[in-house]
Protein backbone atom coordinates (compact mmCIF):
# COMPACT_ATOMS: atom_id res chain seq x y z
CA UNK A 1 0.00 0.00 0.00
CA UNK A 2 1.24 3.47 -0.91
CA UNK A 3 -0.32 6.56 0.72
CA UNK A 4 0.62 10.08 -0.32
CA UNK A 5 -0.48 13.61 -1.15
CA UNK A 6 -1.50 14.09 -4.77
CA UNK A 7 1.49 16.16 -5.89
CA UNK A 8 3.99 13.67 -4.42
CA UNK A 9 2.33 10.68 -6.12
CA UNK A 10 2.42 12.54 -9.45
CA UNK A 11 6.09 13.45 -8.87
CA UNK A 12 6.86 9.78 -8.18
CA UNK A 13 5.31 8.41 -11.38
CA UNK A 14 6.97 11.15 -13.44
CA UNK A 15 10.43 10.62 -11.89
CA UNK A 16 10.44 6.84 -11.40
CA UNK A 17 8.47 4.62 -13.77
CA UNK A 18 6.36 2.32 -11.60
CA UNK A 19 4.10 -0.45 -12.87
CA UNK A 20 2.79 -2.41 -9.93
CA UNK A 21 -0.78 -3.68 -10.55
CA UNK A 22 -1.00 -5.32 -7.08
CA UNK A 23 -0.32 -1.99 -5.34
CA UNK A 24 -3.10 -0.17 -3.48
CA UNK A 25 -2.57 3.56 -4.03
CA UNK A 26 -4.33 6.05 -1.73
CA UNK A 27 -4.15 9.76 -2.42
CA UNK A 28 -4.83 12.09 0.47
CA UNK A 29 -5.75 15.04 -1.71
CA UNK A 30 -4.46 18.38 -2.78
CA UNK A 31 -1.58 19.89 -4.63
CA UNK A 32 -0.80 22.06 -1.58
CA UNK A 33 0.19 24.91 -3.89
CA UNK A 34 2.98 22.86 -5.50
CA UNK A 35 1.22 22.00 -8.76
CA UNK A 36 -1.70 23.19 -10.79
CA UNK A 37 -4.99 21.93 -9.39
CA UNK A 38 -6.84 19.34 -11.47
CA UNK A 39 -10.06 17.41 -11.22
CA UNK A 40 -10.10 14.23 -9.16
CA UNK A 41 -11.01 12.31 -12.33
CA UNK A 42 -7.92 13.62 -14.17
CA UNK A 43 -5.70 12.96 -11.14
CA UNK A 44 -6.96 9.39 -10.77
CA UNK A 45 -6.63 8.76 -14.53
CA UNK A 46 -2.97 9.85 -14.41
CA UNK A 47 -2.24 7.85 -11.26
CA UNK A 48 -3.92 4.70 -12.57
CA UNK A 49 -1.88 4.89 -15.77
CA UNK A 50 1.33 5.75 -13.91
CA UNK A 51 1.11 2.92 -11.37
CA UNK A 52 -0.65 0.43 -13.64
CA UNK A 53 -3.52 -0.06 -11.19
CA UNK A 54 -7.27 -0.32 -11.77
CA UNK A 55 -8.43 2.02 -8.97
CA UNK A 56 -7.13 4.86 -6.84
CA UNK A 57 -8.32 5.00 -3.25
CA UNK A 58 -8.78 8.35 -1.48
CA UNK A 59 -8.84 9.81 2.02
CA UNK A 60 -10.87 12.88 2.99
CA UNK A 61 -9.99 14.49 6.27
CA UNK A 62 -8.29 17.40 7.96
CA UNK A 63 -5.67 17.74 10.66
CA UNK A 64 -8.32 19.34 12.89
CA UNK A 65 -10.35 16.12 12.85
CA UNK A 66 -9.76 12.74 14.44
CA UNK A 67 -11.97 10.94 11.88
CA UNK A 68 -11.60 10.56 8.14
CA UNK A 69 -13.68 9.34 5.22
CA UNK A 70 -12.35 6.88 2.65
CA UNK A 71 -13.08 5.94 -0.94
CA UNK A 72 -12.10 2.66 -2.59
CA UNK A 73 -12.36 4.35 -5.96
CA UNK A 74 -14.82 6.22 -8.15
CA UNK A 75 -14.78 9.18 -5.72
CA UNK A 76 -17.55 7.91 -3.42
CA UNK A 77 -16.52 8.49 0.21
CA UNK A 78 -17.83 6.80 3.35
CA UNK A 79 -17.01 8.30 6.72
CA UNK A 80 -16.13 6.76 10.05
CA UNK A 81 -19.12 6.25 12.40
CA UNK A 82 -18.13 9.27 14.52
CA UNK A 83 -17.93 11.62 11.53
CA UNK A 84 -20.99 13.31 10.05
CA UNK A 85 -20.91 15.06 6.69
CA UNK A 86 -23.81 17.46 6.05
CA UNK A 87 -24.18 19.74 3.05
CA UNK A 88 -25.19 23.38 3.32
CA UNK A 89 -26.89 25.39 0.58
CA UNK A 90 -24.46 27.50 -1.45
CA UNK A 91 -26.50 30.68 -0.95
CA UNK A 92 -28.14 30.14 2.45
CA UNK A 93 -25.86 28.66 5.14
CA UNK A 94 -28.89 27.69 7.27
CA UNK A 95 -30.50 25.58 4.52
CA UNK A 96 -29.60 22.20 3.08
CA UNK A 97 -29.63 21.47 -0.64
CA UNK A 98 -32.26 19.10 -2.01
CA UNK A 99 -31.52 15.46 -2.90
CA UNK A 100 -28.94 15.19 -5.67
CA UNK A 101 -28.00 18.87 -5.48
CA UNK A 102 -24.52 20.23 -4.88
CA UNK A 103 -23.72 21.97 -1.60
CA UNK A 104 -20.78 23.03 0.55
CA UNK A 105 -19.48 20.39 2.96
CA UNK A 106 -19.85 20.73 6.74
CA UNK A 107 -18.06 18.14 8.86
CA UNK A 108 -18.84 17.24 12.46
CA UNK A 109 -16.40 14.93 14.23
CA UNK A 110 -17.76 13.31 17.38
CA UNK A 111 -14.52 11.41 18.09
CA UNK A 112 -12.90 14.29 19.98
CA UNK A 113 -13.09 13.77 23.75
CA UNK A 114 -15.28 16.32 25.58
CA UNK A 115 -15.75 18.43 22.45
CA UNK A 116 -17.15 18.32 18.94
CA UNK A 117 -15.11 19.57 16.00
CA UNK A 118 -17.25 21.36 13.43
CA UNK A 119 -15.74 22.59 10.18
CA UNK A 120 -17.63 24.50 7.50
CA UNK A 121 -15.36 23.75 4.55
CA UNK A 122 -15.13 25.44 1.17
CA UNK A 123 -15.35 22.01 -0.47
CA UNK A 124 -18.24 21.27 -2.81
CA UNK A 125 -19.99 17.95 -2.42
CA UNK A 126 -22.99 15.84 -3.23
CA UNK A 127 -24.66 13.30 -0.93
CA UNK A 128 -25.53 9.84 -2.23
CA UNK A 129 -28.13 7.34 -1.04
CA UNK A 130 -26.67 4.93 1.49
CA UNK A 131 -24.59 7.54 3.30
CA UNK A 132 -21.79 8.15 0.82
CA UNK A 133 -20.73 11.51 -0.53
CA UNK A 134 -18.63 12.93 -3.34
CA UNK A 135 -16.15 15.80 -3.15
CA UNK A 136 -16.55 17.79 -6.35
CA UNK A 137 -14.00 20.56 -5.87
CA UNK A 138 -13.74 23.90 -4.08
CA UNK A 139 -15.90 27.01 -3.96
CA UNK A 140 -14.65 29.78 -6.25
CA UNK A 141 -12.09 32.13 -4.66
CA UNK A 142 -11.42 29.80 -1.72
CA UNK A 143 -8.12 29.97 0.12
CA UNK A 144 -5.69 27.14 -0.53
CA UNK A 145 -5.60 24.88 2.52
CA UNK A 146 -3.49 22.03 3.74
CA UNK A 147 -1.32 21.23 6.74
CA UNK A 148 1.84 22.00 4.71
CA UNK A 149 0.53 25.44 3.77
CA UNK A 150 -0.60 26.42 7.24
CA UNK A 151 2.80 25.54 8.70
CA UNK A 152 4.42 27.91 6.19
CA UNK A 153 2.11 30.73 7.31
CA UNK A 154 3.30 30.39 10.91
CA UNK A 155 6.94 29.47 10.30
CA UNK A 156 8.21 30.55 6.87
CA UNK A 157 10.35 27.87 5.30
Amino acid sequence: MLIGVSFALLDLIEDVPVHFPELIVMETGGMKGRREEMTREDLHHRLKAGFGVEAIHSEYGMTELLSQAYSKGEGLFFSAPAMRVVLRDLYDPFAQPGPGQTGAINVMDLANLDTVSFIATDDLGKEHPGGGFQVLGRLDNSDLRGCNLLLGEVHPV
